[in-house]
Protein backbone atom coordinates (compact mmCIF):
# COMPACT_ATOMS: atom_id res chain seq x y z
CA UNK A 1 0.00 0.00 0.00
CA UNK A 2 0.94 3.78 -0.28
CA UNK A 3 0.15 6.65 1.64
CA UNK A 4 0.40 10.55 0.21
CA UNK A 5 1.53 13.02 2.51
CA UNK A 6 2.76 16.70 3.13
CA UNK A 7 6.11 17.02 3.01
CA UNK A 8 5.98 19.60 6.19
CA UNK A 9 4.12 17.72 8.74
CA UNK A 10 6.69 17.69 11.28
CA UNK A 11 8.20 14.76 12.99
CA UNK A 12 6.55 12.08 10.46
CA UNK A 13 8.97 10.93 8.32
CA UNK A 14 10.01 7.74 8.82
CA UNK A 15 7.41 6.95 11.31
CA UNK A 16 5.13 4.89 8.65
CA UNK A 17 7.73 3.53 6.38
CA UNK A 18 8.15 0.57 8.35
CA UNK A 19 4.10 -0.54 7.68
CA UNK A 20 4.05 1.32 4.14
CA UNK A 21 5.38 3.12 1.21
CA UNK A 22 5.21 7.12 2.02
CA UNK A 23 5.53 9.68 -0.75
CA UNK A 24 5.94 13.03 0.59
CA UNK A 25 5.02 16.20 -1.37
CA UNK A 26 4.13 19.86 -1.03
CA UNK A 27 0.67 20.64 0.27
CA UNK A 28 0.08 22.71 -2.41
CA UNK A 29 1.56 20.19 -5.09
CA UNK A 30 -0.21 17.42 -4.62
CA UNK A 31 -2.56 16.83 -7.41
CA UNK A 32 -4.96 13.63 -8.55
CA UNK A 33 -2.11 11.94 -10.15
CA UNK A 34 -0.15 11.50 -6.89
CA UNK A 35 -2.89 10.27 -5.49
CA UNK A 36 -4.20 7.14 -8.51
CA UNK A 37 -2.52 4.73 -6.38
CA UNK A 38 -2.40 6.00 -3.25
CA UNK A 39 -4.64 4.00 -0.18
CA UNK A 40 -4.48 7.37 2.02
CA UNK A 41 -3.71 10.90 2.25
CA UNK A 42 -2.25 13.00 5.41
CA UNK A 43 -2.46 16.72 4.20
CA UNK A 44 -2.93 19.88 6.30
CA UNK A 45 -5.15 23.21 5.03
CA UNK A 46 -2.92 23.88 1.67
CA UNK A 47 -4.57 20.86 0.21
CA UNK A 48 -7.98 21.20 -1.16
CA UNK A 49 -9.57 18.11 -0.58
CA UNK A 50 -12.20 17.67 -3.31
CA UNK A 51 -14.00 15.59 -6.23
CA UNK A 52 -11.21 16.85 -8.68
CA UNK A 53 -8.43 15.73 -6.59
CA UNK A 54 -10.25 12.30 -5.31
CA UNK A 55 -12.41 11.18 -8.13
CA UNK A 56 -11.28 7.77 -9.25
CA UNK A 57 -8.31 7.48 -6.84
CA UNK A 58 -7.99 4.76 -4.00
CA UNK A 59 -7.73 6.80 -1.39
CA UNK A 60 -10.07 5.89 1.20
CA UNK A 61 -8.71 8.01 4.60
CA UNK A 62 -7.51 11.68 4.47
CA UNK A 63 -6.01 12.41 8.07
CA UNK A 64 -5.51 16.57 8.24
CA UNK A 65 -2.86 17.48 11.12
CA UNK A 66 -4.82 21.09 11.65
CA UNK A 67 -7.92 21.84 13.85
CA UNK A 68 -9.45 22.99 10.86
CA UNK A 69 -11.09 20.75 7.75
CA UNK A 70 -12.44 23.54 5.59
CA UNK A 71 -10.49 22.22 3.38
CA UNK A 72 -11.98 18.93 2.69
CA UNK A 73 -15.07 18.28 0.84
CA UNK A 74 -16.35 16.07 3.78
CA UNK A 75 -19.74 15.93 1.93
CA UNK A 76 -18.57 14.70 -0.93
CA UNK A 77 -15.82 12.42 1.05
CA UNK A 78 -18.81 10.73 2.91
CA UNK A 79 -20.82 10.04 -0.23
CA UNK A 80 -18.04 8.64 -1.74
CA UNK A 81 -16.53 6.34 1.05
CA UNK A 82 -13.57 8.34 1.99
CA UNK A 83 -13.45 8.53 5.54
CA UNK A 84 -11.33 11.32 7.07
CA UNK A 85 -10.03 12.84 10.41
CA UNK A 86 -8.61 15.92 11.85
CA UNK A 87 -6.78 16.90 15.18
CA UNK A 88 -9.31 19.04 17.25
CA UNK A 89 -7.38 20.76 20.07
CA UNK A 90 -4.21 19.81 18.77
CA UNK A 91 -3.02 23.51 19.01
CA UNK A 92 -5.20 24.90 21.97
CA UNK A 93 -2.02 25.55 24.24
CA UNK A 94 -0.01 27.33 21.69
CA UNK A 95 -3.12 29.29 20.75
CA UNK A 96 -3.53 29.92 23.94
CA UNK A 97 0.14 31.52 24.17
CA UNK A 98 -0.23 33.36 21.22
CA UNK A 99 -3.16 35.05 22.82
CA UNK A 100 -1.56 35.54 26.23
CA UNK A 101 1.46 37.34 24.42
CA UNK A 102 -0.85 39.78 22.30
CA UNK A 103 -2.49 40.97 25.21
CA UNK A 104 0.71 41.98 26.91
CA UNK A 105 2.37 43.57 23.79
CA UNK A 106 -1.59 45.29 23.74
CA UNK A 107 -1.54 45.94 27.19
CA UNK A 108 2.25 47.72 27.01
CA UNK A 109 1.12 49.75 23.60
CA UNK A 110 -2.12 51.16 25.14
CA UNK A 111 -1.31 51.33 28.28
CA UNK A 112 -4.69 49.54 29.91
CA UNK A 113 -4.78 47.89 33.22
CA UNK A 114 -6.09 44.08 32.60
CA UNK A 115 -8.26 43.77 35.55
CA UNK A 116 -10.05 46.87 34.04
CA UNK A 117 -10.83 44.99 30.67
CA UNK A 118 -13.45 43.05 29.78
CA UNK A 119 -12.76 40.06 27.09
CA UNK A 120 -15.11 38.75 24.96
CA UNK A 121 -14.49 34.87 23.69
CA UNK A 122 -16.68 34.09 21.04
CA UNK A 123 -16.49 30.27 19.66
CA UNK A 124 -15.78 28.39 22.78
CA UNK A 125 -14.55 24.95 21.81
CA UNK A 126 -10.65 23.40 23.00
CA UNK A 127 -9.32 26.80 21.93
CA UNK A 128 -11.86 29.18 23.15
CA UNK A 129 -12.55 27.37 26.64
CA UNK A 130 -8.50 27.47 27.21
CA UNK A 131 -8.36 31.61 26.75
CA UNK A 132 -11.58 31.84 29.00
CA UNK A 133 -9.63 30.59 31.53
CA UNK A 134 -6.18 32.90 30.02
CA UNK A 135 -8.12 35.76 30.92
CA UNK A 136 -9.87 35.00 34.00
CA UNK A 137 -5.94 34.33 35.29
CA UNK A 138 -5.03 37.61 33.90
CA UNK A 139 -7.84 39.14 35.65
CA UNK A 140 -10.19 40.14 33.08
CA UNK A 141 -14.04 40.15 33.25
CA UNK A 142 -14.73 37.27 30.30
CA UNK A 143 -18.15 37.00 28.52
CA UNK A 144 -18.53 33.63 26.59
CA UNK A 145 -20.75 33.87 23.62
CA UNK A 146 -20.73 30.18 21.55
CA UNK A 147 -24.80 29.95 19.97
CA UNK A 148 -24.35 26.55 19.24
CA UNK A 149 -23.50 25.36 22.74
CA UNK A 150 -26.11 28.11 24.29
CA UNK A 151 -28.49 25.84 22.33
CA UNK A 152 -27.40 22.56 23.44
CA UNK A 153 -26.62 23.62 27.36
CA UNK A 154 -29.33 26.53 27.70
CA UNK A 155 -28.29 30.07 28.14
CA UNK A 156 -26.64 30.28 31.47
CA UNK A 157 -23.20 31.24 31.09
CA UNK A 158 -23.24 32.60 27.33
CA UNK A 159 -24.17 36.16 25.92
CA UNK A 160 -25.46 36.74 22.60
CA UNK A 161 -23.17 37.90 19.86
CA UNK A 162 -24.98 41.30 20.15
CA UNK A 163 -23.98 41.67 24.01
CA UNK A 164 -20.30 40.70 23.12
CA UNK A 165 -20.14 43.81 20.77
CA UNK A 166 -21.91 45.79 23.21
CA UNK A 167 -20.03 44.73 26.53
CA UNK A 168 -16.94 44.12 25.73
CA UNK A 169 -13.46 45.58 25.41
CA UNK A 170 -11.51 43.02 23.85
CA UNK A 171 -12.89 40.34 21.28
CA UNK A 172 -10.90 37.26 20.28
CA UNK A 173 -12.51 34.72 17.70
CA UNK A 174 -12.08 31.04 17.89
CA UNK A 175 -14.99 29.96 15.21
CA UNK A 176 -14.75 27.47 12.71
CA UNK A 177 -15.24 28.57 9.01
CA UNK A 178 -19.47 28.27 8.32
CA UNK A 179 -20.22 29.37 4.75
CA UNK A 180 -23.71 29.04 5.32
CA UNK A 181 -26.80 28.56 7.88
CA UNK A 182 -27.83 29.87 11.48
CA UNK A 183 -24.24 29.84 12.54
CA UNK A 184 -22.63 30.98 9.18
CA UNK A 185 -19.36 32.51 10.38
CA UNK A 186 -17.57 33.67 6.73
CA UNK A 187 -17.35 37.63 7.25
CA UNK A 188 -18.64 37.51 10.75
CA UNK A 189 -17.28 40.28 11.31
CA UNK A 190 -18.33 43.15 8.50
CA UNK A 191 -19.12 46.50 8.04
CA UNK A 192 -22.10 46.47 10.05
CA UNK A 193 -20.68 44.77 13.31
CA UNK A 194 -17.90 47.08 13.04
CA UNK A 195 -20.42 49.51 13.05
CA UNK A 196 -21.53 48.54 16.20
CA UNK A 197 -17.97 48.31 18.41
CA UNK A 198 -17.98 50.16 21.10
CA UNK A 199 -15.14 53.10 20.51
CA UNK A 200 -11.44 51.84 21.96
CA UNK A 201 -12.40 48.21 20.77
CA UNK A 202 -9.55 45.46 20.11
CA UNK A 203 -10.14 42.57 17.57
CA UNK A 204 -8.13 39.25 17.75
CA UNK A 205 -8.68 36.58 14.84
CA UNK A 206 -6.63 33.33 14.88
CA UNK A 207 -9.64 31.27 13.81
CA UNK A 208 -10.31 31.74 10.04
CA UNK A 209 -9.04 34.45 8.14
CA UNK A 210 -12.35 34.61 6.08
CA UNK A 211 -14.29 35.10 9.43
CA UNK A 212 -13.26 38.60 9.14
CA UNK A 213 -13.75 41.04 6.06
CA UNK A 214 -10.47 42.37 4.92
CA UNK A 215 -12.06 45.42 3.44
CA UNK A 216 -14.43 46.09 6.34
CA UNK A 217 -11.80 46.02 8.39
CA UNK A 218 -9.36 48.05 6.58
CA UNK A 219 -12.23 51.00 6.53
CA UNK A 220 -12.87 50.56 9.92
CA UNK A 221 -9.42 51.04 11.09
CA UNK A 222 -8.72 53.85 8.94
CA UNK A 223 -11.75 55.73 9.04
CA UNK A 224 -13.37 55.17 12.91
CA UNK A 225 -12.38 55.06 16.60
CA UNK A 226 -13.91 52.15 16.89
CA UNK A 227 -10.97 50.37 17.01
CA UNK A 228 -8.17 50.87 19.18
CA UNK A 229 -6.11 47.75 18.76
CA UNK A 230 -6.37 44.24 15.89
CA UNK A 231 -4.13 41.34 15.33
CA UNK A 232 -4.81 39.00 12.62
CA UNK A 233 -3.28 35.44 12.55
CA UNK A 234 -5.03 34.31 9.75
CA UNK A 235 -6.28 35.94 6.32
CA UNK A 236 -7.95 35.70 3.35
CA UNK A 237 -6.52 34.51 0.62
CA UNK A 238 -3.86 32.75 2.09
CA UNK A 239 -0.74 33.04 1.19
CA UNK A 240 -1.90 35.87 -1.10
CA UNK A 241 -2.54 38.12 2.21
CA UNK A 242 -3.50 42.39 2.02
CA UNK A 243 -0.45 44.02 2.38
CA UNK A 244 -1.73 47.18 3.01
CA UNK A 245 -4.15 45.43 6.46
CA UNK A 246 -0.31 44.32 8.03
CA UNK A 247 0.51 48.15 7.30
CA UNK A 248 -2.51 49.17 9.64
CA UNK A 249 -2.47 45.99 12.06
CA UNK A 250 -1.18 46.17 14.90
CA UNK A 251 0.07 42.86 15.47
CA UNK A 252 0.12 40.88 11.92
CA UNK A 253 2.05 37.14 11.50
CA UNK A 254 1.82 34.66 8.82
CA UNK A 255 -0.66 31.88 11.11
CA UNK A 256 1.45 30.62 13.35
CA UNK A 257 -0.38 30.83 16.31
CA UNK A 258 -0.81 27.26 16.55
CA UNK A 259 2.67 26.66 15.85
CA UNK A 260 4.23 25.68 18.79
CA UNK A 261 6.75 22.68 18.94
CA UNK A 262 4.73 20.99 21.56
CA UNK A 263 0.86 21.92 18.84
CA UNK A 264 3.12 20.13 15.83
CA UNK A 265 3.84 17.33 17.81
CA UNK A 266 0.48 16.53 19.17
CA UNK A 267 -1.53 17.34 15.87
CA UNK A 268 1.05 14.59 14.05
CA UNK A 269 0.70 12.44 16.88
CA UNK A 270 -3.23 12.39 16.56
CA UNK A 271 -3.12 11.73 12.56
CA UNK A 272 -0.46 8.83 13.00
CA UNK A 273 -2.74 7.60 15.46
CA UNK A 274 -6.05 7.61 13.61
CA UNK A 275 -3.73 6.17 10.26
CA UNK A 276 -2.55 3.78 12.99
CA UNK A 277 -5.78 3.18 14.05
CA UNK A 278 -7.68 2.48 10.27
CA UNK A 279 -4.75 0.53 8.83
CA UNK A 280 -3.71 -1.39 11.81
CA UNK A 281 -0.39 0.14 12.10
CA UNK A 282 0.26 -0.82 15.76
CA UNK A 283 1.00 3.36 16.23
CA UNK A 284 -2.05 3.84 18.19
CA UNK A 285 -0.08 5.14 21.14
CA UNK A 286 2.58 6.83 19.41
CA UNK A 287 4.63 10.51 20.13
CA UNK A 288 6.89 11.82 18.89
CA UNK A 289 10.16 11.99 21.44
CA UNK A 290 12.90 14.08 22.09
CA UNK A 291 12.05 17.44 21.93
CA UNK A 292 14.19 20.15 21.66
CA UNK A 293 14.05 22.69 24.95
CA UNK A 294 14.66 26.10 25.22
CA UNK A 295 17.47 27.29 25.57
CA UNK A 296 16.91 29.18 28.49
CA UNK A 297 13.75 27.60 30.26
CA UNK A 298 13.96 29.41 34.18
CA UNK A 299 12.97 32.71 35.23
CA UNK A 300 13.96 34.22 38.71
CA UNK A 301 11.30 36.83 38.90
CA UNK A 302 11.69 39.39 42.28
CA UNK A 303 7.98 40.29 43.35
CA UNK A 304 8.57 42.93 45.68
CA UNK A 305 6.50 46.11 45.45
CA UNK A 306 5.42 44.92 41.92
CA UNK A 307 1.85 44.32 40.63
CA UNK A 308 0.38 41.29 39.24
CA UNK A 309 -0.20 42.50 35.86
CA UNK A 310 4.01 43.15 35.59
CA UNK A 311 4.87 39.49 36.82
CA UNK A 312 2.49 37.87 34.70
CA UNK A 313 3.92 39.94 31.50
CA UNK A 314 7.13 39.45 32.22
CA UNK A 315 6.24 35.50 32.40
CA UNK A 316 4.51 35.58 29.92
CA UNK A 317 6.93 37.20 27.20
CA UNK A 318 9.95 34.80 28.70
CA UNK A 319 8.37 32.07 26.74
CA UNK A 320 7.22 33.79 23.66
CA UNK A 321 7.14 37.19 22.13
CA UNK A 322 4.40 37.53 19.57
CA UNK A 323 5.88 40.97 18.49
CA UNK A 324 9.33 38.79 16.70
CA UNK A 325 6.51 37.03 14.63
CA UNK A 326 5.14 40.20 13.64
CA UNK A 327 8.63 41.60 12.79
CA UNK A 328 9.36 38.63 10.93
CA UNK A 329 6.30 38.75 8.66
CA UNK A 330 6.59 42.66 8.27
CA UNK A 331 9.93 42.09 6.90
CA UNK A 332 9.28 38.84 4.47
CA UNK A 333 5.97 40.05 3.57
CA UNK A 334 6.04 38.30 0.55
CA UNK A 335 7.37 34.80 2.11
CA UNK A 336 4.48 33.85 4.26
CA UNK A 337 4.64 30.30 2.97
CA UNK A 338 8.43 30.49 3.95
CA UNK A 339 7.78 31.77 7.52
CA UNK A 340 5.66 28.98 8.14
CA UNK A 341 7.81 26.20 7.30
CA UNK A 342 10.62 27.79 8.81
CA UNK A 343 9.00 28.67 12.02
CA UNK A 344 11.54 28.80 14.87
CA UNK A 345 11.15 26.58 17.44
CA UNK A 346 8.18 27.72 19.95
CA UNK A 347 7.22 26.00 23.73
CA UNK A 348 4.35 26.36 25.68
CA UNK A 349 4.38 27.78 29.78
CA UNK A 350 4.59 24.02 30.66
CA UNK A 351 8.68 24.26 29.26
CA UNK A 352 9.48 26.93 31.57
CA UNK A 353 10.03 27.64 35.26
CA UNK A 354 9.35 30.72 36.71
CA UNK A 355 11.34 31.26 40.34
CA UNK A 356 9.60 33.81 42.62
CA UNK A 357 11.37 35.57 45.30
CA UNK A 358 8.75 37.45 47.94
CA UNK A 359 5.87 36.06 45.62
CA UNK A 360 2.53 36.25 47.01
CA UNK A 361 -0.07 33.02 47.24
CA UNK A 362 -2.05 34.75 44.87
CA UNK A 363 0.42 35.53 41.78
CA UNK A 364 2.00 31.79 42.63
CA UNK A 365 -1.69 30.26 42.07
CA UNK A 366 -1.92 32.44 38.72
CA UNK A 367 1.33 31.30 36.94
CA UNK A 368 0.34 27.79 38.03
CA UNK A 369 -3.07 28.57 36.57
CA UNK A 370 -1.39 29.79 33.24
CA UNK A 371 0.54 26.66 33.26
CA UNK A 372 4.09 27.58 34.22
CA UNK A 373 5.93 25.66 36.78
CA UNK A 374 6.35 27.66 39.76
CA UNK A 375 9.38 27.16 42.66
Amino acid sequence: MKIVADNNIPYLKGVLEPFTDVEYIEGKKISHKHLMDADALITRTRTLCNEELLKGTKVKFIATATVGFDHIDTAWCENNGVLWTNAPGCNAGSVYQYIASSLVALSKKYGFKFENRSLGVVGVGNVGRKIVKLGEWLGMRVLLCDPPKSRLEGNCGYVSFEGILRECDIISLHVPLNMSGNDKTHHLINEQVLQKLNNGTILINSSRGEVVDTDALKHAIKSSQKLQGSVLDVWENEPDIDKELVDILDIATPHIAGYSADGKTNATAMTVQSISKFFNFQLSRWMPENLPVPAIKDLTIDCNGRPNQDILSEAIEFSYQVMDDDFRLRSKINEFEFLRINYPLRREFKSYTIHLQNGTADIQKRLIGLGFNVK
